[in-house]
């Protein structure tokens, strides 16, 4: 599942690090130390913390993109304007885009400002993807309706952002090599896998942004409350604290496959999911299945999530037969 669409799903939720996204950060993680079993649950722990830790970074240099693209627009105005002096020829600039109110309120946003230099965040050694951009930008027909049309409010300024973080950069190969560039970098490491599902949070603060408030303007917060972050971690410690019996769980119903034959991956997921299940009697049970089987259509092989989601039937049917199933999330 594309994590894009996830942008209508969330619409209304106002922080970064929502559950969806903290289930998939306790998998990758549970999935990593699956594979290191000489890693301790406390550095385990702090991997998950980091892991959201670079997501938000991403947030925040996605963010800058409207900075970066803009002073690139405004260099190749520049060219243009002392080419046509050097020539004699006639050039009438229009500065719409480089003046665009919105990419000027975000440039001189504090909180981003402050943001971007404490975690050392630039598109410096990404040029050619912002050139890239560029030249497909100024390609477009809605481009060029924007440079053209009478009258320009500040919410076409924000309307013209909108399309370049929806049409443009998604799925870009140039953006996308240029984030595993600065991966490497600056020592992150789910820049290119979590871009699309940062982009429809980037849109969504686009959606946000009001002229009045001006550089004062909030920007998303990494999580909404203590609770959540509870959560993500209590969810890892659970997973990792009950692995062998889980693991038990599942070896038990596994009808004609070898349990030396299922993948790490697929494992993981059932570990996860089962965590959750098992522990957190608040949250419906069908909302925790569906969470998983979107994360194991995401994340395992073709066809997979008919596995994971055959075992996890069978588990809770065997739970609730023998009552060790939570009340609240019993379901006919």
């Amino acid at each position: 599942m594309h994590f894009f669409l996830y942008l209508c799903a969330f619409f209304y939720t106002i922080t970064m690090i929502n559950r969806t996204l903290i289930r998939i950060k306790v998998v990758q993680t549970m999935f990593g130390y699956s594979q290191n079993e000489g890693i301790l649950p406390s550095e385990a722990r702090k991997q998950l913390m980091r892991s959201f830790a670079d997501t938000y970074d991403l947030y925040m240099l996605l963010l800058d993109f409207a900075s970066a693209l803009t002073s690139y627009a405004d260099e190749q105005l520049q060219e243009r304007i002392a080419r046509s002096q050097a020539t004699h020829t006639s050039f009438t600039p229009n500065r719409r885009f480089i003046r665009n109110r919105f990419a000027d309120q975000l440039f001189n946003n504090q909180r981003l400002r402050r943001e971007l230099e404490e975690r050392h965040l630039s598109w410096e050694a990404g040029m050619p993807a912002v050139k890239a951009v560029y030249l497909s930008m100024v390609a477009t027909d809605w481009y060029k309706q924007y440079m053209e049309q009478a009258e320009c409010t500040y919410e076409d300024d924000k309307r013209i952002w909108r399309k370049i973080y929806t049409e443009l950069l998604p799925g870009n190969e140039a953006v996308l090599a240029a984030l595993e560039e600065m991966e490497i970098e600056q020592d992150h490491f789910t820049w290119v896998t979590d871009m699309d599902f940062v982009l429809s949070y980037v849109v969504k603060s686009v959606r946000k942004f009001r002229e009045e408030e001006g550089v004062s303007q909030q920007l998303l917060e990494m999580f909404d409350s203590e609770e959540d972050l509870d959560f993500a971690t209590s969810l890892l410690q659970n997973a990792i604290a009950h692995r062998e019996e889980y693991d038990a769980l599942i070896d038990a119903h596994l009808k004609n496959w070898d349990p030396e034959r299922v993948a790490r991956m697929d494992r993981v997921i059932l570990l996860v999911a089962l965590a959750e299940i098992i522990n957190y009697p608040n949250i419906a049970l069908q909302i925790s299945l569906n969470e998983y089987i979107e994360i194991a259509k995401e994340y395992s092989g073709d066809k997979n999530y008919f596995f994971i989601n055959g075992i996890l039937d069978g588990i809770i049917r065997q739970l609730k037969r023998e009552d060790k199933l939570p009340k609240a999330m019993v379901v006919d």
